[in-house]
């Protein structure tokens, strides 16, 4: 196995926001992000055995055809040409193919072979009728046409041919695309390795969940649901654990997150109050920028860079910490793994409630299908953890004001769209 250089880290200013913007729309964000990173992991050579759900760092090419040589699609008798309406008698070989090997034999011009599905067509066999559509008695098969020429047959390559892409670069390989590589005889495959991203959670007021809890405290839903959703996208999870509101020990905490970790997702304290240390550290570092971006849940993101490894600073509300990690990290982390931008793909569909929306911002409702309408969640408030478990995806309404009423087309995104 054999490795490439790892790309140049980030510039210190890929967050930098255009001079006097202090509210960024959520397209405007995007493009930034889309626009500013580029992949961050190393190159290495695997088997295609260890390939599933890696990041293709080179287009793959068929080592050969698929199938390669024609064969029969169906159990029949073989033989030359096409046949017209009509009744027609071919004197029947002995030999039978099968697959496996070849059958070595030369079927002459007024005969025909047995031939079971799969089987490589022999020498003088262009054509198949399905053994359900004969009868065979005395040395000789009868059948009626009108039979084409080719029925019921596979060319060769007419899948695959040797030496064409089957895989682009940048693709994340999958189930079926391992069965395509293997049937094509590719051995190898470059990938890239996996983005390795670390989750910690700030806030005195958290602890463990099953551990004993004051009633001012709260437990940490925000790491188990990050970590799932990491590994969910197909990256590598590296759990930091929990940080109290102390700035030295978070720096410490995010010291050794950078050491471990190609990418930082924090939640909690990436606003600009008095115990909002992540967004105070990364301002410290130089690398610090609060994106105000005009959605709902959200709104404050804070992106910066720490030791050279870039940190999304995420909303401290499990629900907005959900929403900006789909719409913002998710597509981000996807460009810093290799496998290119990836836009959610959503569906316009009939609305099954009704809601008055202001101007302003972008807004995100937990949302499910059910009986080709859309419902949404009850509440929209931001602490509602369980619309996000009822929810099986989210309903996208523009910027603009909108009164929406029950019947309307809506945009659903679905979750498994979003990677998870």
């Amino acid at each position: 196995m054999t490795s490439a250089l790892k790309p140049p880290p980030l510039r210190n200013d890929c967050f930098a926001l255009p001079a006097g913007v202090h509210w960024t729309p959520v397209e405007d964000a995007l493009a930034m992000l889309r626009d500013r990173l580029t992949p961050i992991t190393a190159v290495e050579t695997i088997k295609i055995a260890h390939a599933m759900g890696r990041v293709l760092a080179a287009s793959v090419f068929a080592s050969r055809a698929n199938p390669p040589l024609p064969n029969t699609a169906v159990d029949g008798y073989g033989f030359a040409g096409g046949r017209p309406d009509g009744a027609h008698v071919l004197f029947l070989l002995e030999e039978r193919a099968a697959a496996g090997p070849m059958l070595d034999l030369d079927v002459p011009e007024g005969h025909a072979v047995r031939i079971l599905t799969g089987a490589a067509l022999p020498v003088g066999v262009d054509t198949v009728v399905l053994q359900e559509d004969v009868t065979t008695q005395a040395g000789q098969v009868a059948f009626n046409g009108p039979i084409k020429v080719g029925a019921n047959t596979r060319r060769a390559g007419e899948d695959v041919q040797a030496d064409e892409i089957i895989l682009k670069v940048g693709r994340r390989v999958t189930v079926a695309d391992m069965a395509i590589m293997a049937a094509t005889g590719v051995r190898e495959v470059s990938v890239r390795k996996p983005l390795r991203v670390a989750v910690i959670s700030t806030g005195d007021e958290l602890v463990e969940a099953g551990q004993s809890a004051k009633q001012d405290q709260i437990y940490d839903a925000n790491r188990p649901m990050l970590l799932a959703m990491i590994t969910s996208m197909g990256h590598e999870s590296v759990d930091m654990g929990r940080c109290a509101d102390d700035r030295a020990a978070l720096g410490e905490v995010l010291d050794n997150a950078a050491a471990q970790a190609d990418v930082i997702l924090t939640s909690g304290g990436a606003s600009s109050g008095d115990e909002d240390h992540v967004s105070a550290l990364l301002t410290e570092a130089g690398a610090m920028q609060l994106w105000r971006i005009a959605i709902k849940p959200g709104r404050p993101l804070a992106l910066g860079m720490w030791n050279n490894t870039p940190v999304f600073g995420l909303p401290g509300n499990p629900v907005a910490a959900m929403v900006c990690t789909l719409i913002f990290a998710r597509p981000a982390m996807a460009q810093l793994a290799g496998a290119g931008w990836s836009d959610p793909v959503g569906f316009d569909v009939p609305a099954g409630f009704s809601k008055s929306k202001k101007a302003g911002r972008r807004e995100y409702l937990r949302a499910r299908m059910r009986d080709g309408r859309v419902e949404a969640f009850g509440s929209e408030g931001s602490g509602r953890i369980s619309g996000l478990s009822w929810a099986d995806g989210l309903v996208e309404l523009s910027e603009g004001a909108q009164q929406i009423n029950d019947g309307d087309l809506v945009r659903y995104i679905p979750f498994g769209s979003l990677d998870l």
